[in-house]
């Protein structure tokens, strides 16, 4: 019982003056150390560590980032301190040079005369088509424009190319251009040589004196043409072809830092309206001779199958040599884009020549015509080529060279003018 009575009493009063000491040394300490540390760097020049001090500061504080500027996006129309693109190449501006002829005139415009280049970016007028090089609304000619366009490009193809290789160097850059020596490539597609093409060639030829290019698809039904529009277009030479394969060389005398000024494309043009490739009735036929012969021409074997992105370089002899034994041709395009087999059918419309029938079932029917003569004096490059004549003609390479790929074929390319 006396145990518990003197539980229940009150604590002594001493104990109550130590907790009121510590609460009253706890509260005051944070206002006496900034004074006795201010007084102890007055009277020792003592500075506390930062451990002790009463606001702790970081050593190595974090600069403040300065705040970005808003984003902008990059506006064509804003020509704000820019000076006009001024090109002196003596061609007329294209979105592509392989597939677009200046033969056959457009009908119509699918959009108005935008230009690809942007708003006030380029001295040329965009007429829909091209921009040409020679204003169209200029009465004559006079000062900067040139009336002579093709000698002057040939001057100046001349000046990058100087003295022509030797068999030697050629055989040492087509070596230089082979799969397993170098990935550098450009690939020339359905949309032939395109205008930004020709600046992927020059950035090419600031790594190497020749870059390798690939032909697939629609440009390689004529050849030639995309052969003469790479070294007209950019002042180049092919040394050497396998196919679709192309050696492009730059010239002796090419310097990059002087390469002409080429302003890119900043979107594709919508292609202008064209004339029908096929018309209700056949020239010379009623309509019921064409429909007779459009069954007829869908009924016949077909010639060959087109594959898509394929090689087509030896299709035009095929027909021709077709054309000797039949009149109707047909080609069998079903897997092909209908832009893509529409193509082939004005290439060999031009080319054979011959009378195009029907685009239907995916099919390319053509006709020969009725006063049909085979042509003689045309002309296809082969196969394979080597291009050593120092005069810039056009030779096939006799000997049994390896190809770009590594391999050595020895198929033919028939022009079909052989008896």
């Amino acid at each position: 019982m006396s145990l518990t009575r003197l539980s229940r009493q009150k604590p002594p009063q001493f104990s109550l003056r130590l907790t009121l000491l510590t609460r009253l040394l706890s509260s005051s300490s944070s206002s006496t150390t900034s004074s006795s540390f201010s007084k102890l760097h007055q009277n020792y020049s003592f500075k506390p560590p930062p451990s002790l001090s009463p606001t702790p500061q970081n050593p190595n504080p974090k600069p403040k980032k300065k705040e970005k500027a808003q984003y902008r996006p990059p506006s064509s129309l804003d020509r704000t301190g820019q000076k006009t693109i001024r090109s002196q190449l003596p061609f007329d501006f294209q979105y592509s040079y392989t597939e677009s002829s200046p033969t056959v005139r457009p009908i119509g415009l699918r959009e108005p005369k935008y230009s690809p280049f942007g708003p006030g970016r380029l001295d040329r007028e965009w007429t829909g088509v091209c921009a040409p090089a020679v204003d169209p609304k200029a009465r004559s000619v006079e000062g900067a424009e040139d009336p002579k366009l093709e000698e002057k490009g040939r001057m100046m193809r001349e000046k990058v190319q100087g003295h022509p290789l030797s068999e030697a160097e050629r055989k040492i850059l087509v070596d230089k251009c082979l799969r397993h020596k170098t990935k550098r490539q450009i690939n020339l597609g359905r949309d032939g040589l395109t205008h930004n093409m020709l600046n992927d060639i020059h950035n090419h030829w600031k790594h190497a004196e020749a870059v390798r290019i690939k032909c697939l698809g629609v440009p390689t039904v004529d050849m030639k043409n995309v052969c003469t529009q790479l070294e007209d277009k950019t002042f180049g030479k092919i040394i050497h072809r396998h196919g679709g394969l192309l050696v492009f060389y730059r010239g002796r005398n090419y310097h990059p830092k002087k390469r002409p000024v080429i302003p890119l494309m900043l979107w594709r043009p919508h292609e202008p309206v064209y004339p029908r490739l096929i018309k209700t009735t056949i020239d010379g036929l009623s309509i019921v001779e064409t429909k007779e012969m459009r069954k007829r021409g869908l009924a016949v074997p077909a010639l060959t199958k087109l594959a898509k992105n394929g090689y087509y370089g030896s299709l035009v002899p095929m027909v021709r040599d077709a054309f000797l034994c039949c009149e109707l041709v047909r080609i069998d395009c079903q897997g092909l884009e209908r832009s893509d087999y529409k193509k082939i059918g004005c290439k060999l419309r031009d080319l054979v020549p011959c009378i195009l029938v029907t685009f239907e079932k995916m099919q390319i029917v053509v006709w020969r015509g009725k006063d049909y003569k085979p042509v003689e004096d045309g002309y296809f490059l082969p196969d394979r080529e080597s291009f050593d004549d120092p005069d810039g003609n056009l030779l096939c390479n006799a000997e049994g060279h390896d190809s770009l790929d590594g391999s050595n074929s020895q198929q033919g390319f028939y022009s079909g003018d052989d008896d």
